[in-house]
């Protein structure tokens, strides 16, 4: 069985978009033989971002980092993440010759840009370094592969997501207790979510938070007629889901939206600003509505089909996403193979 490294220092507890790949391919990998070892913050004493206290940062070394690595020994080396870990096992990949790829999974500069004054061009620019340095970097959808190519990136590969249709399906009898409509947003509370977007629209019924994160305090205090109930997972999340009449999705700056496919998968429509994420997710199929007024979005979104949200769904599987993982290692491997006795 082939052995994976992967890099990331995004890890448990955090709840996000790319814990739970990584989760996914831990648990799908196998079939395909290929064992997969995470390098995370767990394994390091860690400090919180500043603000953004759920993420941990690991303190250690980078030579420290690449003993841990070298103990692995993986066949195969992929960064998930543009952290200290993720820095410090591409240090050591370059100064052994070791083959690797890279992801991108969030839009950094731009949510550093909404906390600091730190110039888009910077922060690309440091990014566009890190992740050259590889074989390939994955992304999720062809906007973003459009538009870091427009940056300078090289080697970009598509790496899809999928949704488990076992766990995020319809459950009649599902209710959150709240007058209906419901319309539901998950995901991270901070800035760069856009939530006061979704929260100060005028709706019938309740608007209700799943999630947490640096903004919440403040939103709680804002928005006293919202409900704000805090991180679920599993089966909780999934009745969540099942339970709300409109999924509403207001971010701008995602690269993808993993809570779109949950959400369509449990027979919930969406409503969505017409942007990157949400029109490579959803398009023009008729499971949501993407439009820049997005009280008209989310309630015509009501009159949606349920049925109609999780059949487009389910075609988007954990499965289908593991081989294409596992096919752009493979591709990068022979690419560097072939570089090398070209050169």
């Amino acid at each position: 069985m082939k052995r994976l490294l992967i890099a990331t220092d995004a890890w448990r507890p955090q709840v996000n978009g790319v814990v739970r790949s990584i989760e996914r391919l831990v648990q799908d990998l196998p079939q395909y033989g290929v064992e997969t070892t995470v390098l995370s913050p767990t394994l390091f004493r860690t400090v919180p971002l500043p603000t953004y206290s759920e993420i941990r940062l690991a303190l250690a070394w980078p030579s420290t980092i690449g003993r841990h690595v070298s103990e692995i020994d993986p066949d195969m080396i992929h960064i998930a993440t543009e952290g200290p870990i993720g820095y410090a096992v591409r240090r050591w990949c370059i100064r052994n010759g070791r083959r690797f790829t890279t992801s991108y999974h969030t839009r950094f500069p731009e949510y550093i840009a909404k906390r600091v004054p730190v110039p888009l061009s910077w922060s690309y620019g440091f990014l566009r370094r890190f992740h050259n340095a590889g074989n390939g970097c994955m992304v999720a959808t062809e906007t973003l592969r459009k538009e870091l190519a427009r940056h300078g990136f090289r080697n970009l590969m598509f790496w899809t997501r999928g949704v488990d249709g076992e766990l995020f399906r319809p459950r009649p009898d599902a209710t959150l207790d709240l007058p209906g409509p419901v319309f539901l947003y998950v995901g991270r509370v901070a800035i760069e979510k856009n939530l006061r977007a979704f929260l100060d629209l005028d709706l019938p019924g309740s608007k209700v938070i799943v999630g947490d994160g640096p903004d919440t305090t403040r939103l709680k205090a804002d928005y006293p007629d919202a409900h704000f109930l805090g991180v679920m997972i599993g089966e909780e999340l999934a009745h969540a889901y099942a339970a709300a009449d409109v999924f509403v999705f207001p971010s701008r700056t995602d690269t993808f939206g993993m809570v779109l496919l949950e959400a369509l998968a449990s027979g919930l429509p969406v409503a969505a600003f017409p942007v990157p994420g949400p029109l490579d997710v959803i398009g023009d199929a008729p499971v949501g509505v993407l439009d820049e007024d997005l009280r008209a979005a989310a309630l015509a979104a009501l009159e949606i089909p349920r049925e109609r949200c999780r059949a487009f769904a389910l075609q988007r599987t954990w499965e289908a996403s593991a081989r294409q993982f596992l096919g752009n290692l493979v591709e990068a491997d022979d690419s560097a193979a072939i570089a090398a006795v070209s050169a």
